[in-house]
């Protein structure tokens, strides 16, 4: 069956790239992906990357409108989308026109999200916020757990502050490249050992002392390796909590991520005493793509 999008959604990632046919009243018609990332692309290469996927759902006797976000509009992407600047609603800066030549498309690329003071950017996590607002409410905390996780303050639809931390990009460089390599599991999992960890990373000012301990119990006590895995990410996530108490203490907490992931952030949270309740990071991305296609519309 031939599928003719009204308008198309895309959220462009540094590793891959999914895309949404949708109909007029923003029901999804179609999903594609592609492995084609940001990364791998220079400026030339997206509008070809971008056809492979929607070319099925043009209609050659119109323009469709692509609403794109996340790093396709970092200064090595597509083309550099500028940042909103907090305090801002995510959505509230016009979005970049991206050079085409294909005359079936209009490639709109959302602007990403900075903040001066302390330094601090986004660049995709504003979508979506913008779909947990327009889907959720006005007012939040959010955590969007990730590479690099963001911590978020809410207030009247705006984002009034945030901050970043690289907990899970951390976690990659110290299970793969550094000593711990040699003591931590790449599969298996010790609920147990999480929590202890994220105990012990609550209590952050020691954890590079922490961090080798791990390595010598597995030397001297044979901790398997999924117990030192385990330890390690609630090692970290435990300390990432402690630098964002400021956001989460006190308050209840929405997460905005991938499932595995936030479960553990559920968790973490839990054993601080704060509770949560998990969003999916897709489901927030779409919704937030639809509210941007909206403002769009409104300004046209």
């Amino acid at each position: 069956m031939t599928i003719a999008a009204d308008w198309i959604a895309v959220d462009w990632g540094t590793s891959n790239m999914r895309a949404w046919a949708l109909s007029a009243d923003n029901k999804v018609l179609a999903h594609g992906e592609s492995p084609k990332g940001m990364g791998q692309l220079s400026p030339s290469e997206f509008e070809p990357a971008l056809l492979e996927v929607v070319e099925k759902w043009l209609d050659s006797e119109r323009v469709t409108p692509v609403m794109a976000c996340g790093m396709v509009g970092a200064r090595q992407g597509w083309i550099e989308a500028e940042y909103a600047i907090t305090p801002t609603p995510p959505v509230a800066a016009r979005p970049t026109r991206a050079p085409v030549t294909d005359r079936r498309i209009a490639v709109f690329i959302l602007p990403g999200v900075s903040q001066s003071a302390p330094p601090d950017v986004m660049r995709g996590e504003e979508t979506q916020i913008a779909g947990y607002i327009a889907s959720q409410g006005d007012n939040a905390v959010l955590c969007l757990p990730g590479t690099h996780s963001k911590w978020v303050d809410i207030a009247d639809g705006r984002i009034a502050r945030f901050r970043t931390a690289m907990t899970g990009e951390v976690f990659a460089l110290l299970a793969e490249k550094s000593v711990l390599r040699h003591s931590v599991g790449t599969s298996e999992w010790s609920d147990d050992a999480f929590a202890a960890g994220v105990s012990a990373g609550l209590e952050a000012p020691d954890i590079l002392t922490r961090l080798f301990s791990i390595r010598a119990a597995s030397l001297l006590e044979g901790a398997s390796p999924q117990v030192s895995r385990a330890r390690l990410s609630g090692l970290l996530i435990g300390a990432e909590l402690a630098g964002t108490s400021d956001f989460w203490r006190g308050n209840a907490v929405a997460l905005v991520g991938a499932s595995q992931l936030s479960a553990l952030y559920q968790t973490a949270l839990a054993l601080a005493g704060v509770s949560a309740h998990r969003y999916d990071a897709q489901d927030m991305t779409l919704a937030g793509l639809c509210a941007a296609r909206s403002t769009l519309e409104d300004t046209q």
